[in-house]
């Protein structure tokens, strides 16, 4: 039994997301999604860069595609997540992996449309599939969102999501609206974002 492990933000989960869990469908048993998540203690650390909650995430992933994929919060950084680093050495780093891997038996691949994430998933011996990259990325949507929420246009982010992600969206504006004219702290480190908060 094949699983496909799909490590991303999905923040939000746009049409491209959907076509790429869609093929991992139809070429695994078994599809398990896992958003990335930055937690410090209990609390979840959202920002400009990562305003959806793991939970509207999920929902988003829920109302696109039904119950054909698991969706799991295994993909989770703890604060202080400079302990994460450097990548290899750190035992955080090697314990992420033995959380993403939990649950899955027999032949697994994790997917990611970036050579150098592929890279860095090759190195923690994660069994990467690079597929070929999408246009469309969650940035341009959220940025779409953001100059909707300030009434500067924007309204055409409907056209990027799933209309069932639209309506979770819709239904979560608040969050959207409330990151808007936030500043963007996050930090860049070994090729990805984190938030600064709780770094």
């Amino acid at each position: 039994m094949a699983t496909a492990l799909y490590l991303a933000h999905l923040n939000p989960v746009t049409n491209a997301h959907v076509e790429i869990i869609t093929e991992l469908m139809g070429e695994a048993d078994r599809v398990k999604v896992m958003p990335v998540v930055f937690r410090d203690g209990g609390a979840e650390i959202n920002s400009r860069s990562f305003p959806f909650t793991f939970e509207q995430r999920r929902d988003m992933i829920g109302a696109a595609l039904g119950g054909g994929v698991e969706v799991t919060d295994d993909y989770t950084f703890a604060a202080p997540f400079r302990r994460y680093m450097p990548p290899l050495l750190a035992p955080k780093s090697w314990g992420l992996r033995r959380r993403i891997l939990r649950g899955v038996g027999g032949d697994y691949f994790t997917y990611t449309g970036d050579r150098a994430e592929g890279y860095m998933l090759r190195i923690y011996m994660l069994r990467p599939r690079v597929g070929r990259r999408r246009p469309l990325s969650a940035a341009s949507v959220k940025e779409k969102m953001y100059r909707a929420a300030a009434g500067a246009g924007g309204g055409d982010w409907r056209r990027d999501v799933p209309p069932e992600v639209a309506r979770v969206v819709e239904g979560s504006w608040g969050t959207v609206e409330r990151f808007a004219g936030a500043e963007d702290r996050t930090t860049r480190v070994a090729g990805m974002k984190f938030p600064k908060d709780g770094y």
